[in-house]
């Protein structure tokens, strides 16, 4: 059943930021009756470019109006829970598969790759730039007290950066006994290295966003290695339309199939940033 204007669509055309990219998906109300796709993007995409790409390949010959929210994991899911969105694309493994188990997704399908890095000041007075691996340089920003950033935000990278806490054995972010050197923005991807960059301190990002910073100041990249605990996974997941009526379930399954077609795998691999892809598709084509 199609809701005609509800809450979530009203809440929707003011916070979302529709992406006027091609004449298919640009005009409001040039779909006579049809709601547009209302898509739930973690901030990656975005910062990267990749987002406004895809979209923009995506709309060529399809009369779909797309508006993306972006946003860390753990909001876009929340969105996603509520109905607010349609489709989400995400990179948090756990979040997602608690999320489908409470019933409020299906469908969900690995669509790409790529990898977390850790970043900082270019003296490097932690020492993690002859680290062995992510344990090996986290256990060194902390022995040492060297300031570290946190998204704090409950995103993807966040969760990320928890995990490799947790492996060190340590839990600098708890309520009681929090460390001096740890803080947390509350901010997304970009601003969390704006802040870094203007205090001198190390964070963790996905090595897609360090590429398209434009302003890295001091920052230099210090760990960059193919390893499990650096591994980030994006999938794709259409709202459950039985938690809620008036999704747009027809442009979420068409949206769904094209990205993780031949075709969306090959638009993914051929966004580039100084000739190298910033996202690896999970098929063949990635190499």
């Amino acid at each position: 059943m199609e809701l005609a204007e509800s809450g979530r669509r009203r809440f929707l055309r003011f916070f979302s930021c529709g992406l006027a990219l091609g004449a298919a998906i640009l005009k409001p109300g040039s779909i006579a009756g049809r709601s547009p796709l209302f898509l739930g993007v973690t901030t990656s995409v975005e910062n990267s470019g990749l987002l406004a790409y895809l979209v923009e390949t995506f709309s060529v010959g399809r009369d779909i109006q797309i508006r993306a929210v972006t946003a860390g994991t753990g909001a876009v899911l929340n969105l996603a829970a509520r109905g607010d969105v349609d489709v989400v694309l995400v990179h948090s493994p756990d979040n997602e598969r608690r999320f489908l188990k409470a019933g409020y997704g299906i469908d969900r399908r690995a669509v790409m790759r790529n990898r977390y890095v850790i970043v900082g000041p270019a003296s490097d007075p932690a020492g993690i730039g002859d680290a062995a691996d992510a344990v090996g340089a986290f256990t060194s920003i902390a022995t040492r007290k060297a300031p570290f950033l946190s998204r704090g935000d409950e995103s993807g990278t966040h969760h990320a950066e928890r995990a490799i806490w947790r492996l060190v054995g340590i839990e600098p972010d708890q309520a009681s006994g929090r460390e001096s050197w740890y803080r947390e923005t509350g901010s997304g991807q970009g601003a969390t290295l704006n802040i870094a960059a203007n205090t001198n301190a190390y964070t963790l990002t996905d090595d897609a966003t360090w590429a398209t910073f434009s302003n890295p100041g001091a920052l230099e990249l210090h760990v960059d290695k193919d390893e499990p605990a650096l591994r980030n996974l994006y999938s794709i997941i259409r709202v459950n339309p039985e938690r809620h009526a008036g999704l747009n379930v027809q442009d979420a399954l068409a949206f769904t199939d094209w990205l993780t077609s031949k075709s969306g795998q090959s638009a993914i691999l051929s966004f580039q940033v100084n000739g190298r892809p910033l996202f690896r598709p999970v098929g063949d084509l990635s190499g």
